[in-house]
């Protein structure tokens, strides 16, 4: 009986160190998780707890409710959760924003009930989640998200101008599609550019860069890329790049660029100052062998031309200058401080 008494209480000992084992692992899991267990009576006074956060270190005693823990408004919309999970049967989930002196925190707290076998209510149940990371990640989205949409609404009316005024410079359809498809493409590269850097803006030779390679050899001899390279911002960027767009194509048509032009295109763009002493910058287009046709200066102007002269100097807030005739075009814009960062 007594070797059988024994083995039968080191079973009873191992079991208690496998179960004291387990409760103390199970601890440092919630410890690490930042969860807290509270454990409330039925008049929901508090008889024990688990791992209580720092902020409750020094306020929580056994027989404390929740006005010692928390401001009033928690505390009733806590308990608010509490009767409905005593009323219905269902375990009830509540966040709460809780002030630590001048911070705070977020927390979900889910309340169970806890009966006795005769079905009566013996407390409730408590495990309360720090969520204020999660609740950090979902603020960074939701300004993410306004910021998305606001640029998307700013995108969609350029586009929109773009649309109406290719359609007012154009006669036919097809000459419609081919010159909206080509500037929506050079608004897309210049996007492209922009949502790489996380919406801060692109890079000046960057953009320039992105219109070239899709209508000529970037290291073509003819032409030539000067100057300094600024950090052009969103709106800078987009509409400077619909500006190189329309440079380009017509240099590539009749000018500069064309295949059979022995001629050449000179991009610079360089610090300045205005009449008052403010910063600026100042984007020059140089170019020889401008259209190999005759110029009739009584002709309507044209898109490009509305880009160039008075689109882009407006959304910029700067100036435009653009000279053609037989020998080249000389195109020059100002940039104010603003809209750029060098």
């Amino acid at each position: 009986m007594k070797e059988g008494g024994t083995s039968e209480s080191n079973q009873l000992i191992q079991i208690k160190v496998s179960e004291f084992s387990r409760l103390r692992s199970l601890t440092r899991s919630m410890r690490n998780a930042r969860v807290c267990i509270l454990y409330q009576s039925a008049n929901l006074e508090y008889t024990w707890s688990e791992n209580l956060p720092p902020m409750w270190q020094d306020k929580w005693f056994k027989g404390c409710t929740d006005d010692a823990l928390m401001n009033e408004t928690s505390a009733a919309k806590l308990n608010a959760s509490r009767e409905e999970a005593i009323r219905s049967g269902i375990p009830q989930m509540v966040e709460i924003n809780i002030l630590t002196g001048n911070s705070s925190r977020w927390y979900e707290f889910y309340s169970d009930c806890d009966y006795h076998d005769d079905g009566a209510l013996a407390g409730i149940l408590t495990t309360m989640v720090d969520i204020s990371e999660l609740k950090r990640r979902e603020q960074i989205l939701k300004a993410l998200l306004r910021e998305v949409s606001h640029r998307s609404k700013n995108l969609l009316s350029i586009i929109q101008s773009v649309a109406a005024q290719t359609a007012r410079f154009t006669d036919t359809i097809d000459g419609f599609l081919g010159k909206f498809r080509g500037r929506i493409q050079s608004l897309s590269q210049s996007q492209d550019l922009v949502t790489d850097s996380n919406w801060h803006g692109a890079l000046f030779r960057d953009l320039v860069r992105s219109q070239l390679e899709k209508y000529t050899d970037i290291n073509d001899t003819r032409l030539k890329v000067t100057g300094e390279n600024p950090y052009l911002f969103p709106g800078a960027a987009l509409h400077l790049g619909l500006a190189l767009h329309e440079l380009i194509v017509n240099a590539t048509s009749f000018g500069g660029l064309n295949p059979q032009s022995k001629n050449h295109v000179v991009i610079n763009i360089r610090a300045s100052e205005t009449n008052d002493g403010e910063d600026q910058l100042v984007f020059e287009w140089h170019e020889t062998d401008f259209y190999n046709i005759p110029i009739d200066e009584s002709s309507p102007p044209r898109f490009g031309s509305a880009v160039l002269q008075r689109i882009i100097p407006s959304v910029v807030d700067g100036e435009a200058e653009y000279l053609k005739d037989e020998n080249g075009v000389t195109y020059r814009l100002t940039i104010a401080k603003e809209h750029y960062d060098l």
